[in-house]
């Protein structure tokens, strides 16, 4: 694989612990979302715009705490209340066998008996895609106080009011993830290519650099890693192509343009 192959890779957006970034804002929400874990709340709301890295953070959260405070994650939405139900069920009850007759009632019912003797925490990321009769569900599941459930959800106008209407009584901490600064960007895309070795390509950005990529992508994450793997992308057809293109010790500005313009962020 050619080097400017392996530089898009880095730039894929994944959702993977093992690519999460420390950023100074990524881990003062980090560190606010383990101390939210630890209070005796209902519930905790995690919410910001698609690509502000919710995601990473909650499965990093998964990752390092599971063990120690019985946390869960449903990564992917279930559909299926008597689904939902069973999965919930495994969690609190991993050495029982699924009741054949387990019902909603009859689980809230278990969480009530459970209550002095178990809690669990549920992560349950994009929680947008759970449809309003099933975020009810859950909002009574909260009131039980055997599961304290992490709602991870995408911040749109919609996505405000499903949260004001099905969980406002019960959040008790409300931590907002928002696109990153110009610091931010730069520091985001050094520390990814360093991360994989890449320390020569890291110097060949300058504050010019990190100041048009933050004006194109506004600092969200998502939008980064579209850009950067655009403009690898061209760096890689000029070295298959017209190789003296691209010499010279530091990215150049023309090509952070022409990712711009492809990906639709300003036009010819």
């Amino acid at each position: 694989m050619s080097k400017y192959k392996e530089l898009q890779q880095i730039f894929i957006d994944r959702v993977e612990v093992k690519h999460y970034i420390g950023l100074d804002s990524s881990i003062l929400f980090y560190n606010q979302l383990q101390e939210s874990i630890k209070k005796p709340l209902k519930m905790i709301l995690l919410y910001g715009k698609p690509g502000t890295g919710k995601s990473v953070l909650i499965h990093k959260l998964h990752h390092d705490t599971k063990s120690e405070h019985n946390v869960y994650l449903i990564a992917t939405p279930i559909q299926s209340e008597k689904e939902f139900i069973q999965r919930l069920y495994e969690f609190l009850f991993p050495d029982h066998i699924i009741p054949d007759d387990l019902t909603f009632n009859r689980f809230i019912d278990l969480c009530h008996q459970t209550r002095e003797k178990r809690h669990i925490i549920v992560l349950l990321d994009e929680a947008q895609l759970y449809p309003p009769e099933m975020l009810e569900k859950i909002r009574l599941i909260s009131d039980t106080r055997t599961i304290k459930f992490v709602v991870s959800l995408h911040k749109t106008e919609q996505e405000d009011l499903i949260a004001k209407e099905h969980f406002q009584s019960r959040i008790w901490e409300t931590i907002e993830l928002k696109n990153g600064s110009l610091h931010d960007t730069s520091m985001y895309i050094q520390k990814k290519l360093v991360q994989q070795n890449f320390f020569e390509i890291a110097h060949m950005f300058q504050k010019k650099h990190f100041k048009l990529i933050h004006q194109f992508t506004q600092g969200n994450y998502r939008e980064i890693n579209k850009l950067m793997y655009t403009l690898f992308e061209i760096y890689d057809y000029y070295e298959n192509h017209q190789p003296s293109k691209i010499s010279g010790k530091t990215i150049k500005t023309k090509y952070i343009e022409m990712s711009a313009l492809k990906l639709g962020y300003i036009h010819a």
